[in-house]
This record gives C-alpha cells, sequence and structure tokens, in this order.
C-alpha cells in the first residue's frame, strides 16, 4: 500500500487534557497480546533548519481492546512535544524539532490486549432503511462521539451516485443492515485487486471505482463512501494487523504495513468493524489505533518542514504476538 505517511500542516494543539481512562475488557473470549513496533524515518537530503508533526501511534483503548504499554521515541529529540486527545478520543502527539537536522526517526513501540467481538446476530439487527432515517439527527455525549458527522462527505470521500448505486445491490428494502454491510465486505473483496501500485494517498474515489484496484486504504474509504452515499454512518479505522496468523488460517493481505478498515453503525452503541481488503469482520486479529472520518483525521505521522530536497521516506512495522 502506499506509504501511510505524508507531509501536512499540523495545527498547534490546545493544551494536554489527560487521556480517558482504558475501559474495563468484557468477556468476550481469550484475550491476544501484541507488541507492535512502528519506525517511520525521513532523510531531507539536506539540513532543514525545523519541522513540526502530528503523531497517531499509541494504541486506542476501546471495550474490546487495552493498551498495556506505549513508548514514543523522536530523533533528534524535539524541543516541544504535547501528547493530547485530538477531536475523535485518539490519543496523539505534536512535535517539534528546532534545530538544523538532516533526519528524522519516529519509533513506537506498543504493547497491548485485544479480545474477539461478542457473537452477534446479523438477522437480528435493524433494518438499514431505519437507521438512515434516524442517523442524521443523532448526538453523543459530545460533539466528538455524535453519530450523525460520519453520515456527511469528509476531506477524501465524496459520496457520488456511482458509490450508491455499487452499494445497492447489497442493501435491498428491508434488509437487516449487518448481513447487507458483511455482502457489501464480501462484493468489494470480490470485485476489487489488491495492488500497491494503482493508487496513491490522492487517487479519488471515482478512479478506484473504475479502476477496481487499490489497496486498504482505498477500500476502508470505498465501502465507507458507499454507505454514506445511502445515508448511513461509517468511520475510517487505522490499525495494524497480526503479522503471523494462527496455525492452518492464511496470512492477512496488508500485515506488514499500517492497515485501514471501516466501522459501521448497526443502532444505539452497536458498530459493526469490517475489513474488505481481506472480506471478513475484524476479529482479536487487528489492533486499532485511531479513527476518524478517513485518512486526513488519522495519518500515522503528517507534517511540515522547511527546506529539504529528494527527501526519501521509510516506513517499518511489525506486529508479534507475546502471550496469548
Amino acid at each position: 500500500m502506499p506509504s501511510p505517511d505524508r507531509p501536512d500542516r499540523p495545527a498547534p494543539p490546545s493544551p494536554p487534557a489527560p487521556p480517558p481512562s482504558p475501559p474495563a475488557l468484557p468477556p468476550s473470549g481469550a484475550a491476544v497480546r501484541y507488541r507492535a513496533r512502528h519506525r517511520t524515518r525521513y532523510d531531507y537530503g539536506e539540513d532543514v533548519p525545523v519541522s513540526h508533526h502530528l503523531v497517531h501511534l499509541a494504541t486506542r483503548s476501546h471495550p474490546r481492546q487495552r493498551c498495556r504499554r506505549s513508548l514514543l521515541t523522536v530523533t533528534p529529540t524535539p524541543a516541544v512535544r504535547w501528547d493530547f486527545s485530538d477531536y475523535f478520543g485518539n490519543p496523539v502527539s505534536y512535535v517539534a524539532v528546532q534545530e538544523p537536522h538532516g533526519w528524522l526517526e519516529v519509533a513506537s513501540e506498543i504493547e497491548v490486549e485485544v479480545r474477539p467481538p461478542p457473537p452477534f446476530a446479523a438477522a437480528g439487527t435493524p433494518p438499514w432503511g431505519e437507521l438512515r432515517l434516524l442517523a442524521p439527527a443523532l448526538a453523543g455525549a459530545d460533539e466528538a462521539t455524535a453519530i450523525g458527522q460520519f453520515v456527511f462527505d469528509s476531506t477524501l470521500i465524496r459520496t457520488t451516485a456511482d458509490l450508491a448505486d455499487y452499494a445497492r445491490p447489497s442493501f435491498v428494502r428491508d434488509r437487516p443492515i449487518a448481513e447487507a454491510l458483511i455482502d457489501l465486505n464480501r462484493r468489494i473483496n470480490t470485485d476489487f485487486a489488491f495492488d500497491p501500485t494503482a493508487t496513491t494517498v490522492a487517487t479519488p474515489l471515482a478512479e478506484v471505482l473504475a479502476k477496481r484496484r487499490g489497496v486498504c486504504q482505498d477500500f476502508a474509504h470505498l465501502a465507507i463512501g458507499c454507505l454514506r452515499a445511502l445515508g448511513l454512518p461509517a468511520r475510517y479505522v487505522s490499525g495494524y494487523l497480526r503479522t503471523l496468523p494462527p496455525p492452518g488460517r492464511p496470512r492477512l493481505v496488508g500485515a506488514d504495513v499500517s492497515h485501514a478498515w471501516l466501522s459501521a453503525w448497526c443502532g444505539g452503541d452497536h458498530w459493526l468493524d469490517l475489513c474488505p481488503t481481506n472480506g471478513r469482520l475484524v476479529d482479536a486479529d487487528f489492533i486499532t489505533i485511531a479513527w476518524g472520518r478517513d485518512f486526513d483525521d488519522v495519518s500515522p505521522v503528517r507534517g511540515v518542514i522547511f527546506g529539504g530536497a529528494n527527501q526519501k521516506l521509510l516506513v517499518q512495522v511489525d506486529v508479534e504476538v507475546i502471550d496469548e
């Protein structure tokens, strides 16, 4: 897939807020404990006087996931570092290096415990048409948790009639939402080829739909665009995949880089996570880092530099099971 790290202009964050307490893990199955390492290195080709970056590499806690350890190292040592929660509740760090430097390395190491989701009956979820009528008006405890905001277009996901047309065979009248989501997820996996050379971060969804090729980021954006085109809320999720599968199971596509999937609202407080790249539901093989409206909200490392020439980028990801 294309590099998950791209330059942009970060806005200085507000004073750091204390991170939320990790939620208790429900008894939904045996937990898997992981150690994940993510290394991003920029070689600028010449010294730059200053650089600023936003980093989404700490693990987000949620009812099935608990972060046990998180370490972020930036070299050269930044003059400024703020750790805070972003608009969507994701942990994020702002760093500024204010001395001449010809390269920058951002290294993250996390230990996280993930449980599989509890079983549910797809046929028992509400009809998708009912949720479409409810979603736009639904707000959460605060703006960041409002369900309705995930219905609208975002920076990298613009809804079109073509996206709605592609989605409609899965969303027949009165079909339970989870059944429709699972069918759309399967169709994208069947109809689209994984091809790291076919797209870039800037490739529009219309081109992805026409080429029927792309990477996990494209397929997540495509599925989200299809759902929003029908008036259904969906959010973009970034994270990692288990590098080595359990015995007897195939290796997942995208396991050696940052991965992306989608989370779709199924009524109440139920969000269903699906991975169209691998044509499956998200389970304990997936580690969640952050979620937002699209990739633009949760880029692992993004920033701005002054100067530099012939910039080179290296990204390495490794995920290992350390206890089961």
